[in-house]
């Protein structure tokens, strides 16, 4: 992509306003913490103390609105520790630029460092370097520093309280996360129905993972709801795959991919259900039609083999989904408006709580146990650790810290030599566009600087007009950050125009002249800006020539994966459920790193280098393959009882033989070599033919690890290159 056009898909990018749902209640109750703490403070102390307030109650407010599993009162109280700590820094260097200069450049450089943790603790260090900032032009003695401190404590004191005692929607996030999980298994199931081998996005399962992580307070009280339908979901999804795929399920065409096809959009009505239960609480209202099918095929005998143990399997669980939900069941009316038939007794209509119990196969379910979350203070060596494995001039986030570092002493330099009031604008705006992509970097220096304009003339022109006095300032400035919590997630163009508005109406009521507020903000902000730019044009983290690393780190996870399940055929008395329960989790996140790093190299003015486009496309194709393949096995593993496979043995130990070499061609861009894999399966195949699960899959397996040797060949007609071998 040549920078032309990547500038104007950030600028595109950082203008977008899009359309999404509002939290009106959060937002009222965030603003009323910021317009009780600069009231308080405003009546009993000085217009300079309510100023330093509210933005401790601002950022206390905003970072619960972070997508973040924590409580929100925690979140609350931690920025607020933050933001005080770093006041009281930033007033006991102040006095000298030379101290501060320095302590700028250290705390600078590990809020740059958060962003291993996270998001969050990055969007919350980099809320520290803002306040920091801020300080410089504030009264400098201990006693001060001290009160300033104490009064952004308060704030986060006042803002947890809110939470605390006006709840909106508690475990909100928690619920939305597995609804959006079970509604994605939804959509699956209706798009199998048409593609039998159609692409399923991880990302919801991976959200619902992450929201069921909990401290051992949050477990104590967690609904019963959040808890049983995760685990469901996972098992759910190789089945639903397994019931759809020509090679292992139904066949392609006939009745059975009719009687499929039914039962896949019945499994799909079923979730949507269990979904919007578990989002609202409400009970589970199935139609008599989605009864009626999956009570004739678990009673019926329309699938054989595979297909038929996919679908008793499928309804078994739909069954501990329901059940799992801890909410009555309440069959929907048919649409003639007839009255439905009296349940049968037992049956899946009747009952839904172990009716189906016996459909399941004798193999143990695997245990999906709540996932423990360190809480605070243990959190510290988990961030230590993190720290330690991007503290490397090759990691993007170690780059990023140097990067906004030296930035922030620039900025404060040029703000500080320039002939304007409030200079700490411009290192300011800097650190607040500043990410660690290039994308996000530019699109939001583009939305800081147009929403800048926006939000200081409406709130200049309101100043000139209406003249407010301090107390009309802070409630115009409560106004506009009850906006910003409101239209935060439209863009960030919006919320910085509302940032822009809030912080000319604070200066307000400290009695500062808009006119001069206007003109600085504006220069100030576009001098950021662009240094934030620049910073990243002359010293970039690209992602670009690290796709063929995040490739390999795929294949390598999608082995492990194939190689967990190989084995439980191989030796089904050992085979051990948490080892393929890993393996599988390992593979999702090395895909989803991938995707990720393919988002952002699409976005950068950077040639490809060490794989082109349709290479990248047609890796990604099989490797995607290679990973279905081993979820279409994980759902036939043979109980513990079954006889050993030899051949699967064979055909595992020349995979595991095969595959660190592979791993390291695709990183030097060398061909891959499967012959040893593909000898194990062809000897596989001749002895017991195309009978079984495991050896139908294998063949896409080798295919897919074929078709990746073919797109990576560097040499002409590299396709089928590995098989020839």
């Amino acid at each position: 992509m040549t920078w032309s056009k990547a500038l104007k898909d950030t600028v595109r990018t950082g203008l977008t306003v899009e359309r999404t749902k509002l939290q009106p209640l959060v937002a009222v109750r965030g603003a009323a913490g910021v317009a009780i703490v600069i009231g308080v403070v405003l009546w009993l102390a000085t217009p300079t103390l309510a100023v330093s307030s509210a933005f401790g109650a601002f950022a206390s407010a905003l970072v619960t609105f972070q997508r973040s599993w924590r409580p929100r009162p925690v979140l609350a109280l931690a920025v607020a520790a933050g933001l005080a700590i770093s006041t009281f820094l930033g007033y006991m260097a102040a006095a000298d630029h030379l101290v501060f200069a320095v302590l700028l450049a250290v705390w600078t450089l590990l809020a740059g460092m958060a962003w291993a943790v996270g998001p969050v603790s990055g969007m919350v260090a980099t809320q520290t370097v803002a306040v920091m900032l801020i300080t410089v032009t504030l009264p400098t003695s201990v006693a001060g520093a001290l009160l300033h401190a104490g009064i952004i404590v308060c704030a986060g004191v006042v803002q947890a309280s809110l939470i605390v005692l006006f709840p909106i929607r508690p475990w909100g996030l928690q619920r939305d996360a597995l609804a959006d999980a079970l509604a994605a298994e939804a959509d699956y199931a209706r798009r199998l129905r048409h593609d039998p081998v159609a692409r399923f996005d991880a990302q919801p399962l991976m959200d619902a993972r992450s929201a069921a992580e909990l401290t051992p307070r949050q477990a104590r009280n967690r609904p019963r709801q959040l808890g049983g339908p995760r685990g469901v979901a996972e098992r759910l999804r190789p089945v639903l795959a397994s019931l759809a795929d020509p090679v292992v399920g139904a066949p392609a065409e006939g009745p059975e991919r009719d009687h499929v096809r039914d039962l896949l959009a019945a499994a799909a009505t079923v979730l949507d259900a269990v979904a919007r239960s578990i989002r609202w609480g409400r009970p589970v209202r199935l139609p008599p039609e989605v009864m009626a099918v999956l009570e004739g095929a678990e009673s019926g005998s329309m699938l054989t083999g595979p297909a038929r143990r996919s679908a008793l399997r499928l309804i078994a669980l739909l069954a501990d989904a329901v059940e799992a939900t801890d909410e009555p069941v309440k069959e929907a009316p048919p649409a003639n408006g007839d009255r439905p038939p009296k349940p049968a007794k037992g049956s899946f209509k009747g009952s839904l709580k172990g009716a189906l119990k016996g459909s399941t196969n004798s193999r143990e379910k695997e245990p999906y146990r709540h996932l423990l979350r360190p809480t605070v203070p243990r959190l510290v060596p988990v961030g230590l650790r993190a720290l330690r494995r991007e503290a490397r001039w090759s990691s993007a986030i170690g780059r990023h810290a140097v990067r906004v570092a030296a930035v922030s002493l620039a900025g404060y330099a040029l703000g500080s030599a320039l002939p304007l009031g409030h200079g700490y604008w411009a290192p300011m705006t800097s650190v607040m566009v500043m990410r660690p992509d290039f994308g996000q970097t530019y699109s939001r220096g583009v939305a800081r600087f147009v929403g800048t304009l926006v939000g200081v003339f409406v709130g200049g022109l309101v100043m000139a007009l209406a003249h407010p006095g301090p107390w009309v300032c802070a409630a115009l400035a409560v106004v506009c950050i009850g906006l910003m919590y409101l239209l935060m997630r439209t863009g960030y163009s919006v919320a910085s125009a509302c940032i822009a508005a809030y912080v000319v109406f604070l200066l307000g009521i400290a009695g500062e002249g808009w006119s001069q507020t206007v003109e600085e903000r504006v220069i100030l902000t576009l001098l950021g800006g662009l240094l934030a730019m620049a910073a990243y044009a002359l010293f970039p983290a690209w992602e670009t020539p690290k796709l063929r690393d995040r490739l390999a780190d795929w294949l390598a996870a999608n082995g492990r994966y194939s190689l967990a399940v190989l084995d439980a055929f191989a030796r089904p008395a050992d085979r051990k459920p948490r080892r393929v329960r890993e393996a599988l989790l390992d593979a999702r996140a090395a895909r989803q790193a991938w995707d990720d790093a393919v988002a952002r190299a699409q976005r950068e003015p950077v040639r490809h280098r060490g794989i082109s486009r349709s290479a990248e496309r047609g890796a990604e194709a099989a490797l995607a393959t290679m990973g279905r393949t081993a979820m279409l096995m994980e759902a036939h593993l043979p109980d513990r009882d079954a006889a050993p496979s030899k051949e699967a043995e064979d055909f595992a130990a020349a995979l595991r033989a095969a595959l660190p070499e592979a791993v390291a061609a695709v990183r030097a861009r060398r061909d891959l070599d499967w012959s040893g894999p593909l000898q194990a399966y062809a000897a596989w195949q001749a002895r017991v033919g195309d009978e079984g699960v495991a050896v139908r899959a294998a063949e896409l397996l080798v295919d897919a690890l074929d078709e990746l040797a073919g797109v990576l060949s560097r040499g002409p007609g590299g396709r089928n290159r590995a098989r020839r071998k």
